[in-house]
């Protein structure tokens, strides 16, 4: 995997306005999409709200992707993003900041087809002297989550294939395969609208969702087919559907990907974990690599076999913020012991690979940091939320707290996946050996 920077940011000419309802809170909601400087990404802000809070379309943002991805912060949330994401990915806007007086995008018609319309109406604007962020997928991986299976391909472009498979007569089991670029995508995936099964309504309603659904802006399946006058724009529209709204979180990893995604049963929190996969792979080095390999990591902390438990280094913020990786194999000399039979990856080793990549992030503050050594002197909150089993990719992530003198707070979460596997606040401090 490998960041490019191959063509100017953009962002939109002038300001555009829409407004409808929101699909899920069935709230009148207007947006007003307007030109953004360089390096602001895809910025929501709830105009709607005291001191009208922003939230970055990432990743890091996300906090729900149940039937819907929501971003989130606080109490500030906005839902629905996909559909208005995903034309934005299809036409390379790289910023932009998006007004929403209401907590999601106006429905429209349940598709991507009127944002399509809206930003070509705004026109697209190339900004001089940038350069926007696209990751090459260099090597093939595949992501795992629930139900979804993604296979993640290199290819010249970006190329996306989804298979879907209901047990119901008018859906069964489809395919489709799009390139993601505007004259295909607008007019073969971006018209497909959002459905559901008349017997998920008054569960969805029950929760607070759908309350917006209607017949014009849901393709609504009944027990034995679908509502009486519904006529579908595809005969695969519920595939192509799909499509839309990966696309649109993928657009959450905050760079234009060139590669081939292959989502099988594709889900909102699927889609947002090849997005985080995405993310955390993509190395910050103009070359490519890693921003620490296995050798810089010998260089820096003192542990050796078999206690080096981090591989390397993928993202660092000096003095914020540090992700590393490891690999966890059957090979591993733990699992000789802790229970051969299953073998599980011992918790007490997840947070001290976490320590580790914590002591990377501190003894950068130091000059000479080779002769420095890291002890930890408190763990406090600590959790395990689910095994570690050989062939699970680890990534850690630490952010610092607080930092005086030479004794800092970290908090540091371990995730394979989508999913935490374990979390805790930890105390360290800096000395010489």
């Amino acid at each position: 995997m490998t960041e490019r920077r191959q063509r100017p940011q953009r962002t939109i000419r002038s300001a555009v306005v829409i407004g409808g309802t929101g699909l899920h809170t069935g709230q009148p909601v207007k947006a007003t999409l307007n030109p953004a400087d360089p390096d602001t990404g895809l910025v929501f802000r709830r105009v709607d709200l005291e001191d009208q809070p922003r939230l970055s379309a990432t990743v890091d943002s996300v906090a729900g992707t149940s039937w819907e991805t929501v971003l989130g912060e606080g109490e500030a949330k906005v839902g629905t993003i996909e559909h208005l994401l995903a034309p934005l990915t299809v036409f390379g806007i790289d910023n932009l900041e998006i007004l929403l007086e209401g907590p999601e995008p106006p429905a429209l018609d349940g598709s991507g087809r009127e944002w399509c319309s809206l930003i070509q109406e705004a026109g697209i604007q190339d900004q001089d002297g940038t350069e926007s962020r696209s990751i090459v997928v260099q090597e093939p991986f595949v992501v795992r989550e629930g139900d979804s299976t993604y296979t993640i391909a290199p290819h010249d472009g970006y190329r996306v294939t989804a298979v879907i498979e209901f047990d119901h007569p008018a859906i069964g089991r489809q395919s489709a395969t799009v390139e993601v670029e505007p004259e295909t995508f607008c007019t073969q995936i971006a018209p497909a609208r959002t459905f559901g099964l008349e017997s998920w309504r008054e569960m969805l309603n029950a929760k607070g969702l759908a309350l917006g659904a209607t017949y014009d802006n849901t393709i609504v399946a009944t027990d034995d087919g679908l509502a009486e006058g519904t006529e579908l724009r595809f005969p695969d529209e519920f595939v192509r559907h799909k499509i839309l709204d990966l696309v649109g979180d993928l657009s959450l990893v905050g760079a234009h990907i060139r590669g081939h995604v292959v989502a099988e049963r594709p889900s909102h929190r699927g889609n947002v974990a090849v997005a985080r996969r995405l993310r955390n792979m993509l190395a910050r080095p103009a070359e490519g690599g890693p921003v620490l390999d296995i050798n810089q990591i010998l260089e820096y902390i003192p542990h050796r076999y078999p206690f080096l438990l981090i591989d390397r280094v993928l993202e660092f913020e000096g003095g914020k913020r540090i992700l590393g990786l490891k690999n966890v194999t059957i090979n591993e000399p733990f699992f000789q012991g802790h229970f051969p039979e299953h073998p599980i990856m011992p918790g007490v080793l997840i947070v001290e690979a976490m320590a580790q990549a914590g002591g990377l992030l501190l003894m950068n503050e130091f000059e000479d940091p080779q002769s420095k050594v890291v002890y930890f002197m408190s763990l406090d909150d600590v959790k395990f939320r689910r095994p570690v089993m050989p062939g699970d990719q680890l990534i850690f992530e630490l952010r610092m707290l607080q930092l005086r003198g030479r004794t800092c707070r970290m908090q540091g979460v371990t995730r394979v996946g989508d999913h935490v596997v374990a979390e805790a606040t930890m105390m360290a401090r800096v000395m010489d050996k």
